[in-house]
């Protein structure tokens, strides 16, 4: 769970007018969305600082920060590649399929610690994750997408140090998919650096309540679904 910094969410690009632990931000921590602001990542098994929390850019974040510098506050545009939930289809029946509403949702099993997702209750995608330490347990329950988030930053709920590293390799990835708020903090989907990259293939139970996904695997994910996608998580 964190609380994060970001330059420009994605739910407030598309929703304006309306956005851990071994990489996940986990329960209790104050994420810009990473890890103390030190110039290394955490040791492997770790979670970023004492858990992430998210600046939430509308009613469920608090206001994004304003200590980071403007200099690691990266450019946050996103253009989709995939074609809108809905979008016509070629060929016979074309027009029915068109009309024919598409339900997706993300489907987290904490037991086989695999993340899905289904597009009118059939799986599509289905990939592997790292999800919360027992003491610190992602929670289950039925959610929905209330953020995306390009090149999230974390601030750490305890120090409140800001983790200049962004991006990819940064404590949180580059993609941020936040599903629970908790106060300022917020329970998130999100990507991981290579240097924990091990939890997630090892399904390790390790972060602060968060779910971390390979880099590639959650960029799939942030661009398929929408802000209010359905998020199931099961035990």
């Amino acid at each position: 769970m964190v609380r994060f910094l970001h330059s420009r969410s994605v739910a407030a690009l598309i929703a304006l007018p309306v956005l851990a632990s071994a990489g996940s931000l986990g329960l209790g921590a104050t994420a810009v969305v990473a890890e103390e602001a030190t110039s290394s990542l955490p040791s492997a098994g770790e979670s970023p600082a004492t858990g992430p929390a998210v600046n939430q850019p509308q009613t469920s974040l608090s206001t994004p920060a304003t200590t980071a510098p403007a200099a690691t506050t990266p450019a946050t545009v996103v253009s989709p590649d995939t074609p809108p939930p809905g979008a016509a289809l070629a060929g016979p029946g074309a027009a029915d399929a068109a009309t024919a509403p598409i339900t997706r949702e993300i489907l987290l099993e904490l037991g086989r610690r695999t993340i899905s997702l289904r597009e009118n209750g059939k799986v599509i995608s289905s990939w592997p994750v790292a999800i919360g330490d027992p003491r610190t347990p992602t929670p289950t329950g039925r959610f929905k997408v209330e953020n995306k988030v390009v090149n999230p930053q974390y601030q750490s709920t305890k120090s409140g140090k800001i983790n200049p590293v962004v991006g990819a390799n940064g404590p949180l990835g580059d993609r941020w998919l936040g599903f629970k708020s908790s106060g300022v903090n917020q329970y998130g989907i999100h990507g991981t650096p290579s240097a924990w990259s091990w939890t997630v293939s090892s399904r390790s139970a390790v972060t602060n309540g968060c779910v971390r996904m390979l880099s590639d695997h959650v960029r799939k994910l942030f661009d398929l679904v929408e802000v209010g996608t359905p998020v199931v998580v099961t035990r």
